[in-house]
This record gives C-alpha cells, structure tokens and sequence, in this order.
C-alpha cells in the first residue's frame, strides 16, 4: 500500500508545499501533477466541482504520483466519507472552530475504533495501489487529518482544538480571518491584530505537535513563511497560476489588461 508521505513527512517537521485546485480539470490536474508540489487539494468549498470530477482528479493525481487531499464544503460526515471513499489521501475541514468541530473532524476520517467512518467503495483503495482489505486495515494511519483556523473564534479556542488526538495539522485562510476580525480581507498584511493571531495559532500548533499551515499568494511568501516556522503552506491556485501567468504576457505583448477580470 501507498504511503502518504505528506502525512508522515509532516510528522518529522518537514515542510510540504501545495497549492489548491479550482477549475475542477482533469487535464490541468494531470500536468501540474507532474509540476514537483507535495500535494494538492481539489477545493470542493469555493468551486463547482461535483464528486464524480473529484474522483477522477484525485485518481490522476495518485495515478501521476501525487499526493491528493480535499477541502470538503461542510464539516460533515457525508462529506468527507465521500471525499475518502473517491480516493482522497486527507481532509481540509473549512470553520474549525470548536474542539467538538475539531473532534468530529477525526472521527469522520477514521474507521473503528477510532472514529465512525463507514467500510465501503473502491476507488480508495485503487488510489493507494492496495487491495481494500489492506486499505481497511491501513487506512487511519494514512489518512491526513487538517483543520482550518479562518476565524476569530478558531484563535480563541485553539488551544483545546489543537490538542485534539488525531489531527495532523491546521490551515490558516487568512481572507477569511480577516474577514471575521471586520477587516479586509488579503493574502498579506502588517495588521497588528491578524500578526499577533497568526504568531499564536502557530506557536499552539507547533506546542500540540502538529504542523502549522497557511496559505500564501506566491513563493517568496511561501519561502518567508517556511523561515518563520509553517510546514504545510499552499501557494496561490492553478486558476491564479493561470491568470497570473496569461495577464503577465498580455501585459508584456499588448501593453494593456482586459477590464473586469479578477487579479490574482
């Protein structure tokens, strides 16, 4: 059976740099796939992708060698069941807030004893490369267990939520962080209140034995936080990948850029 090395490396403190996947394209997610990140993962909150696209992004991001998680719309058991069932290595749970939110988060991913995860489908234990009797035996100490802290309320409770057994790390949406603190929402800022918020969620993580994430807008931030001690770090999208990337040459070719198209 596969290993998710992206669990196991975290483990050991190593960081792991991934980037989140929102068109919901299997071609797109074959190349960059290929493209050296640790993991990627199909963003199932803030994108139309439905579970039958999911499942053939996950199988060919396994099939390609990478490692693919989910961030499941809702903390629910349907959810991140179907996620695991279609072939997912690991769970990003949106508004983590509580401990209990923390707690459910861990049983829905492991079977019993150790949560209430159903036995069921297949295509799990294909995206391993094992029989589904080796993935039922295996399975929660391979699955990778993630909770978002994107809210002011998660920073409050982080010290109980962060000392939940079975989670492997948290993930700061720092939009959404801001957002809860009525303030603008951005990738990056000197904001008093969000700096002192981001240097406590990582110290508790790191306190709890679990690593610290967060998601950046490009590589220098990427590089800048690994500096400052984050471990599971997502750059950008391959939606902003693209846009970046075709904004740049038109701007360069044509002098100019079309109005009414977000910047990334």
């Amino acid at each position: 059976m596969k290993s998710n090395t992206v669990k196991h490396a975290l483990k050991q403190g190593k960081p792991q740099i991934g980037t989140w996947l929102s068109l919901g394209n299997v071609m797109a997610s074959r190349y960059i796939t290929r493209c050296g990140f640790h993991w990627l993962t199909v963003d199932m909150e803030h994108s139309p992708i439905d579970w039958e696209v999911a499942s053939y992004i996950f199988g060919a991001i396994a099939d390609g060698g990478g490692i693919p998680l989910a961030r499941v719309p809702f903390n629910s058991l349907e959810n991140a069941k179907r996620c695991l069932d279609a072939g997912a290595y690991g769970i990003v749970f949106p508004m983590c807030n509580t401990v209990e939110q923390a707690q459910q988060a861990v049983e829905i991913c492991k079977y019993p004893p150790k949560g209430t995860r159903s036995v069921g489908g297949g295509m799990h234990s294909l995206n391993f490369g094992t029989s589904p009797g080796e993935y039922y035996k295996r399975a929660n100490d391979e699955i990778l267990v993630i909770v978002q802290a994107e809210h002011i309320d998660a920073v409050d409770n982080c010290e109980k939520i962060f000392a939940v057994e079975g989670i492997d790390g948290m993930f700061v949406g720092p939009n959404d962080l801001l957002s809860s603190m009525h303030k603008t929402p951005a990738m990056e800022t000197d904001d008093p209140q969000f700096v002192a918020a981001l240097r406590h969620l990582r110290e508790t993580a790191v306190y709890n034995g679990i690593a610290p994430g967060i998601h950046v807008a490009d590589a220098g931030a990427a590089v800048r936080r690994q500096a400052e001690g984050w471990r599971f770090i997502a750059i950008g999208s391959e939606l902003a990948f693209m846009v970046q990337g075709a904004q740049k040459t038109v701007a360069e070719a044509i002098g100019t850029t079309a109005e009414g198209v977000a910047r990334y």
